[in-house]
């Protein structure tokens, strides 16, 4: 979950971390979403939507059960579940640490520090999601250091400082990029000259290869079928780009820039399509390809962009489902107003919109939108492109920028200082 919140008054922005890692094999991908796991951002297909059913359709009086609230730590790293454990980034003490929890219980299960504490005018500490793959957790820290660690007990495997290793320069408010694993690989982007996105073998640690010149932003990369291909799709500070997985070569290549670098928002496959937008009141385009291999040509099946565009993600990746969009459209510069938004995905028109909904991320499970909200609010929404149908709404937490994860009936939410578990199946 990486993104950003720019204060209008104070032209300030802070990151949100909205990421994790994409389970390439199809076998490890498959048993994540049989035993209800969320091991990356956006959850096991890397798309906001889970598979779970039988979660609550009406709210108690007093929302639903909080399982288990304990103490956290500051950062923006979302949570990755996976196995019985909730595994998180924080930042406390001086350091930032690898966490893990039990996710029955809440109970620390072990520690790992990572690197000195990252400080940041617009937010401190680490802001990208661990990534979950069979028996290893990967974790990106805001000062750009890659690490590998044992998922049973925390224990380093190996580490890269990505950014020293390509001579970079560290994103202006921080690396956000969550670590995506494909097959024994693991890629993140850098942002530096010749090694805007970089690959490392997972096992080894060794640097597989190194691709583009553009800035880092702050999304995350993911693993997209296009017409039949699997290919690396980034959107970097500059550009939406794919790439081959395995070697890096660039296919295509749509320029889409924006002030201070700040595309965040992880791209969405719809059909042979993909979806992108970022906030400062710039927009969203759905691209669509033809040909392939280096005669790859990209074009815009619709485009909505400006003050009067449809849909303006800020950091929140939009939900695609049966053909629509649903999305938080930030209005201005990143000011206070955002609305939640349906968008018909194929033609690019709004179906409704709930105005002033204020600004949130979320996820979808069960025919429902669960959305966080930035006042620390659980808020249940109909997934459905006829109305905006609130189901319930409760506040349980501070002030939070992630989106949910989901696993076995449970949402897990966390802010600068504790991290919850709520009951959210039906009874």
């Amino acid at each position: 979950m990486n993104g950003f919140l720019r204060n209008s008054s104070a032209f300030q922005f802070v990151t949100v971390a909205i990421l994790g890692v994409l389970i390439s094999s199809p076998a490890v991908a498959q048993d994540a979403v049989v035993k209800h796991e969320w091991p990356q951002f956006l959850g096991p297909a890397r798309n906001g939507i889970s598979s779970e059913t039988g979660l609550l359709n009406e709210w108690p009086q007093d929302g639903p059960k909080v399982t288990w609230k304990v103490p956290g730590g500051v950062g923006m790293s979302g949570l990755a579940i996976s196995r019985g454990r909730v595994i998180t980034l924080v930042q406390q003490q001086g350091k930032q640490w690898a966490t893990s929890l039990d996710a029955e219980t809440g109970q620390t299960q072990w520690q790992t520090p990572l690197a000195p504490a990252y400080k940041n005018g617009m937010g401190n500490g680490p802001r990208a999601t661990p990534a979950i793959a069979a028996d290893t957790v990967f974790v990106f820290t805001g000062e750009g250091i890659l690490t590998a660690l044992n998922f049973a007990d925390g224990k380093p495997i190996w580490s890269h400082n990505v950014i020293e290793d390509s001579q970079g320069t560290i994103a202006e408010y921080g690396m956000a990029s969550s670590p995506l694993v494909i097959g024994n690989l693991v890629v993140v982007t850098a942002g530096a000259p010749g090694a805007s996105v970089v690959a490392y073998d997972a096992k080894t640690g060794k640097q597989a290869w190194k691709s583009g010149d553009d800035a880092a932003g702050y999304s995350s990369p993911a693993l997209l079928e296009l017409s039949g291909r699997k290919q690396l799709v980034v959107f970097t500070g500059e550009a939406t780009v794919g790439l081959i997985p395995e070697s890096g070569r660039q296919l295509w290549r749509f320029p889409y820039e924006t002030n201070f670098n700040c595309n965040i928002v992880t791209p969405v496959a719809y059909k042979d399509q993909v979806f992108i937008s970022s906030g400062e009141n710039h927009g969203c385009v759905m691209l669509s390809f033809n040909g392939s291999g280096d005669q790859t040509q990209v074009g815009q099946v619709w485009t909505s962009q400006g003050s009067q565009s449809v849909l303006r993600n800020e950091w929140q990746t939009s939900i695609l489902s049966d053909g629509h969009l649903y999305g938080f459209d930030n209005v201005g510069a990143a000011g206070p107003v955002t609305h939640l938004t349906c968008v018909n995905a194929e033609t690019g028109k709004r179906v409704w919109q709930k105005t002033r909904f204020g600004k949130g991320n979320m996820i979808a499970a069960d025919g429902k939108l669960f959305i966080a909200t930035m006042n620390g609010e659980l808020v249940a929404v109909k997934l459905s492109p006829k109305a905006f149908e609130e189901i319930g709404r409760v506040k349980v937490i501070g002030a939070t920028r992630q989106a949910p994860a989901l696993s076995n009936g449970k949402l897990y939410l966390r802010d600068d200082e504790e991290i919850v578990c709520v009951d959210v199946r039906a009874k």
